[in-house]
């Protein structure tokens, strides 16, 4: 999920973490595949932060950092 994620354009990124539904589950998405392909304490912290309810003002955080960066906050 993490690759596909990211070979989206910037438009679509981040339109899909602006939907407030939507981002949620993205923002779980591609965390966790992350964790599973890369490994990573960060990665798994950051994980379980957006797995909790504060997943979705996270993926508000993500939509505005890609746009600037074109990358998610903690990647």
């Amino acid at each position: 999920m993490d690759k596909w994620f990211h070979k989206q354009s910037k438009l679509i990124q981040v339109l899909l973490l602006l939907i407030p539904f939507v981002n949620y589950i993205v923002e779980i998405l591609v965390r966790w595949s992350a964790v599973l392909k890369k490994g990573g304490v960060l990665r798994i912290v950051v994980a379980i932060i957006v797995t909790i309810p504060t997943g979705i003002i996270i993926g508000w955080l993500d939509a505005i950092w890609t746009l600037l960066f074109n990358k998610l906050v903690l990647e």
